[in-house]
């Protein structure tokens, strides 16, 4: 089928624009949302565009053109007024961390097809299985700050809230008759209950590369060196950190020590450009690093004792018998770390389950009596 052609959205980069639009969407029951980030190409992404999709517009908010956007807070957080995602995890933390955004309710289209036994969950494919529309994600990795926004993209990110409307509508009825819709709206509250990672560089997260006894004393203390001068780096070209020297890069380095410019050049994962450029930064981290002292190793985690990890095995096994009898993947279930909440607990009644992470009533109601037999021994 031929996807149809709406008409070109609506694009507010400006706050007396913004301020019109919130009359109308205050009236609606729903909204579909979306963003997009450029956190692919900058050292620290930020939120570039804001997509909301109703019965009767499509609009493409710019936040980088509007000086304050927190007019659109109240109707984020707005109860009366569903506000549908497609994959919503990564798009509510963006709103959070650069707006202090508190979104709900949330209805995800990914998670319900989840929670209908789908397999084929992006939004690509759902669309066109569901509604015979085909949507090309050859924009998925832009860089969405680029400005002005080319019309290609602004099309590309109307289509992805234009249609997330009827395919709610679809997937709502599926769940209703499955009756499956208290599971599904228990599992869209696990999804917006999320913690706000902090983006403060942490000099000590080298030791997050490898682990502590692959490396030596002196290679450790060339690694943290490296380290410490990739983030300056990135910060000053303005790139993600990853991709403007690789983690094996970094190891590489560490680990064979190099003390001539040339040397740099054959180092995979470390560009030429920035050999060129930089490399007397990079041989004077190295050469730090060989004359400083061995870096602290991190403390040792403590060994979790075996009958929590035997408690945990045995909820693992019973998850996937149960998401194999339903037909889901295995975290639709429950989730690892609810596993392991229960493991360490023990719980003895359905009571001791109330507080768990991840456990909500209907969890609770459903599968209680099975976790309890699970870790006291009784079987699944």
């Amino acid at each position: 089928m031929t996807t149809p052609s709406p008409a070109a959205a609506t694009y507010i980069d400006s706050e007396r624009a913004l301020n019109q639009l919130l009359a109308s969407l205050r009236a609606e029951p729903r909204i579909a949302c979306d963003t997009e980030s450029n956190s692919l190409h900058a050292y620290r992404g930020k939120t570039c565009l804001i997509q909301l999709s109703t019965p009767g517009q499509d609009v493409l908010i710019d936040p980088l053109g509007i000086a304050d956007i927190s007019a659109l807070g109240p109707v984020f957080a707005d109860r009366q007024i569903e506000k549908v995602f497609h994959a919503s995890e990564y798009d509510l933390i963006c709103l959070k961390r650069d707006f202090d955004f508190d979104v709900h309710p949330v209805f995800d289209t990914m998670a319900a097809a989840r929670v209908c036994g789908y397999t084929r969950i992006g939004l690509s494919n759902m669309l066109e299985d569901l509604l015979g529309l085909r949507h090309s994600k050859k924009h998925q990795t832009a860089d969405w700050a680029r400005r002005p926004l080319p019309a290609s993209h602004r099309r590309y990110a109307q289509m992805d809230t234009r249609y997330l409307l009827p395919l709610r509508d679809i997937l709502y009825d599926e769940l209703q008759r499955a009756g499956r819709l208290e599971e599904a709206f228990e599992y869209f509250a696990d999804i917006t209950a999320f913690e706000v990672k902090s983006q403060d560089f942490d000099p000590e997260g080298f030791w997050d590369l490898c682990r502590p006894k692959d490396l030596n004393p002196r290679q450790a203390a060339i690694l943290r060196e490296l380290y410490i001068l990739r983030d300056e780096l990135a910060q000053h070209y303005d790139r993600p950190s990853h991709q403007l020297i690789t983690n094996k890069a970094l190891l590489k380095l560490a680990t064979t020590s190099p003390r001539r410019p040339n040397q740099l050049f054959g180092v995979s994962g470390l560009p030429p450009w920035l050999a060129r450029q930089n490399g007397n930064e990079i041989l004077q981290a190295i050469s730090h690093g060989n004359r400083s002292l061995a870096p602290p190793k991190p403390p040792r985690r403590k060994a979790i004792p075996q009958t929590i990890v035997d408690r945990y095995t045995a909820l693992h096994t019973w998850r996937k018998e149960v998401a194999l009898s339903r037909g889901v993947e295995s975290d639709v279930i429950l989730s690892k770390g609810s596993m392991w909440a229960i493991a360490r607990r023990k719980p003895a009644s359905v009571d001791d389950l109330d507080d768990i992470p991840g456990l909500g009533p209907w969890r609770r109601a459903t599968y209680g009596a099975d976790l309890l037999s699970v870790v006291n021994g009784g079987g699944g």
